[in-house]
């Protein structure tokens, strides 16, 4: 974005015009402008963070012919798509009908069969080379100062989605167990990890919802790089991959499981409500742990445990404790460490603002194929929208 931004009149006061304008409200602003835009606005305001070389015609194969859907043309309409949860794909042909008729062109037909043929056509792992610039984009505007502590904070979550009630979809993402058949819609599970300091979504992994979101947080591990910290919730700790993590250079910022004790009383005592405890690796394998894994974890670790009161006026106080792998007090203090937890409820938000003010908390997609691509096509627009922000508010 720039001072010549292609949009319509009064852009940047729709979206700054408050001065207390909240983040939701400035990400539904700017879902909004997009939604407005024809193809050729989305893809100029876009095209900074969608590199053109991913979506230049192949040389053979799905997209080498000249159609009336080339690959770069069908992906801005799906994008357009995306951000328009209530439209149609009858509506999406108009907008392409318009790109062509501005440029004096033949224009298709106004039936919806191309192009959806034309959208199954494009490669998921385009997308998701789409999606990782993307977020490589945001994290690398991330200036030094939103650090904390001068570290990458990753923030991890769960949340689960619904879909068309297909033969297909049934299959690939089974109803919960606890609806008759027949009186429930599949519903996909969704493990990502958002970068905290510019909201965007880094990675994610898909499963059923009888997979356990522990399972799906270990295919994120090779996201995460040394000098990261992991910031979840008590749902994902346990001492196989708080270990696991640590191997790799990540620290660990984590609620306490319900079944671990929080007794104050031991250890070795930091401060006020700050203790060092030794915890011993458990005696049996836990299940989806791989053997050469289980090799890897050591014997004992050494933890942090840090009492949190958490003080919202109007609510009542509650308390809890946070197990981390941060054990020096003079470089991470027991007060910072809890305000980091704190925040992390910001995931909670992220998913909020892709699932309903982006409208993926419903897909439509018929096919378990075009549902996976349904997913990266969200995640794409999100992080646009965030790369947007992100850049208003360095500039202004």
């Amino acid at each position: 974005m720039n001072n010549t931004t292609p949009f319509f009149a009064g852009f940047h006061r729709l979206l700054f015009g408050r001065a207390q304008r909240s983040a939701q409200d400035q990400l539904r602003a700017q879902a909004r402008a997009l939604e407005q835009a024809t193809l050729c606005q989305l893809g100029k305001v876009c095209a900074p963070w969608v590199p053109a070389r991913l979506l230049k015609p192949t040389e053979s194969g799905d997209h080498s012919r000249q159609r009336f859907f080339p690959k770069g043309l069908t992906f801005w309409a799906f994008l357009s798509q995306v951000l328009s949860p209530e439209s149609p794909c009858r509506e999406t042909v108009r907008k392409v009908q318009a790109w062509y008729a501005a440029r004096r062109l033949p224009r298709p037909g106004s039936g919806t069969a191309a192009y959806c043929n034309a959208r199954s056509r494009l490669s998921r792992d385009t997308l998701l080379d789409i999606h990782r610039h993307t977020a490589v984009e945001s994290q690398r505007r991330v200036t030094r100062e939103q650090l904390w502590c001068g570290r990458r904070v990753k923030v991890v979550d769960g949340t689960g989605v619904s879909m068309p009630d297909t033969p297909r979809n049934q299959k690939a993402f089974p109803q919960p167990s606890n609806q008759k058949k027949g009186c429930g819609f599949p519903v996909a599970k969704l493990v990502g990890s958002f970068c905290l300091a510019s909201g965007a979504l880094l990675d994610w992994a898909e499963g059923t919802q009888h997979v356990h979101e522990r399972k799906l947080f270990r295919k994120l591990f090779p996201t995460f790089l040394a000098g990261d910290v992991a910031l979840t919730d008590r749902g994902f700790c346990s001492y196989v991959d708080i270990a696991l993590l640590l191997c790799r250079g990540v620290d660990t910022v984590m609620r306490l499981h319900q079944a671990r004790p929080s007794d104050l009383r031991h250890g070795k005592r930091l401060g006020p409500n700050d203790r060092l405890v030794t915890w011993q690796k458990p005696k049996q394998r836990p299940r989806g742990c791989t053997l050469t894994d289980w090799h890897r974890v050591p014997n004992t670790l050494t933890l942090r445990l840090v009492y949190v009161s958490v003080n919202v006026p109007g609510w009542r106080t509650q308390s809890l404790v946070v197990v981390t792998t941060l054990t020096d007090p003079i470089a991470y203090p027991a007060a910072d460490l809890a305000k980091l937890y704190l925040r992390r409820w910001a995931v909670e938000l992220f998913f909020r603002d892709i699932k309903i003010t982006l409208g993926m908390d419903v897909l439509r997609c018929q096919t378990p194929a075009m549902v996976r691509k349904e997913i990266v096509m969200h995640a794409i627009a999100y992080n646009l929208i965030r790369a947007l922000m992100q850049q208003a508010a360095a500039l202004y």
